[in-house]
């Protein structure tokens, strides 16, 4: 290169970045040009210009170098040009492939990851698939909790097989394709080397055993699909749009590895006489002008029923009130937030004679003013 890029520039960061942002947007990068997926010389120059920018930014020394002193910096504070070392690296091959530790790579291990599907390390049978679903609640329902069944189409564990996807009274054997590993091992050629390749094994989904005879039910899968209701207890106080996560109430996994989770969306219906910000909620009362002027008591209805509020002469419109703990508990508390009551003085559309006269006399009169 004839001249070097701005390093915060080519990860689009800017110089506040912080370490997590910076790798987030190597990685992105990285697999965008990565050379395995086939790309153009240019995307080749700039996979190495990107790797070269996050050696330096991921490195707090090189880091504090290059913001001081430019591209002149990351060399003083070691690492060449600050760029990926090719040369250490290929030191790590022998014969039987590449032999370095992945987790001793910082971002290049990653990058290793999302290509080769990680490390040599065991690798646990995949969980059923995780599922979302939406539920509505009255608004009322927030003040003390509820209870509400909902019903899914979706996956669940053969009854049966009890999920294990062998005929009831047959067994299971290894599995001829991993020979009981659970794993299915491959190479892969990259221009970093040969990697050893662990993935799951498609044909016992990661658990080493094959049913001898498949159930009738599932066909050996260990799980059917089928409609099914469960109960949810939603906790007092959630807000709308929260999100509550049901531990293996996902889809059931094949083979019987564990199910997935499942995820349910509040939907909470509005309320025409209450607004909600939080725990605390906001409504109005109206009162005549006779009221706001003499004082008076009036029943405030909240969520935890009604209440006598007491309002002072001389009351003006838009006064708001503030009830202690009068509003929705907060979640997974025995905390209350607060009512806030605004009052609204009404003014008459239709007065009698006598009405007009006395306002009249009243409006003469300026001393209250």
């Amino acid at each position: 290169m004839s001249e070097k890029k701005d390093y915060y520039e080519l990860l689009g960061l800017s110089k506040s970045a912080t370490t997590d942002e910076i790798k987030k947007a190597y990685r992105k990068l990285a697999l965008k040009y990565h050379p395995d997926k086939g790309g153009s010389k240019e995307d080749e120059t700039k996979f190495k210009e990107v790797n070269e920018a996050y050696q330096t930014l991921s490195d707090p020394e090189k880091k504090k170098m290059y913001d001081q002193f430019g591209h002149a910096g990351s060399r003083m504070g070691g690492g060449g040009q600050g760029g990926f070392d090719y040369g250490q690296y290929q030191q790590g091959f022998n014969q039987q492939g590449f032999n370095v530790n992945f987790d001793d790579l910082g971002g290049i291990g990653d990058i290793f990851e999302m290509f080769t599907g990680g490390s040599s390390k065991s690798r646990k049978p995949k969980k059923g698939s995780d599922i979302e679903a939406t539920i509505s609640i009255e608004f009322s329902d927030v003040v003390n909790g509820v209870e509400r069944e909902i019903t899914l189409d979706k996956y669940n564990t053969c009854d049966k097989c009890n999920g294990s996807g062998a005929e009831p009274g047959t067994s299971k054997k290894t599995c001829s394709t991993c020979n009981g590993s659970g794993q299915v091992r491959r190479e892969q050629h990259t221009m970093f080397g040969t990697f050893a390749q662990a993935s799951i094994c498609e044909t016992c989904n990661g658990t080493g055993k094959v049913p001898e005879k498949p159930c009738s039910k599932c066909s050996g899968e260990g799980r059917i699909k089928d409609r099914k209701s469960i109960k949810v207890k939603i906790p007092a106080g959630i807000d709308d749009g929260q999100t509550i996560r049901m531990e293996g109430y996902g889809e059931a996994g094949p083979s019987g590895v564990p199910s997935g989770d499942l995820y349910l969306s509040i939907h909470i219906k509005s309320d025409h006489k209450f607004h909600r910000d939080g725990s605390n909620i906001f409504s109005e009362s109206k009162i005549s002008f006779p009221q706001a002027a003499l004082g008076t008591t009036i029943e405030v209805e909240t969520v935890h029923g009604d209440i006598s509020l007491k309002i002072p002469s001389g009351t003006q419109s838009g006064k708001v009130f503030k009830l202690t703990e009068r509003g929705l508990p907060k979640l997974h508390s025995s905390r209350k937030g607060d009512h806030f009551v605004t009052v609204i003085v009404e003014t008459p559309s239709k007065l009698s004679g006598k009405q007009k006269k006395l306002l009249e006399e009243f409006e003469s009169d300026k001393s209250w003013f």
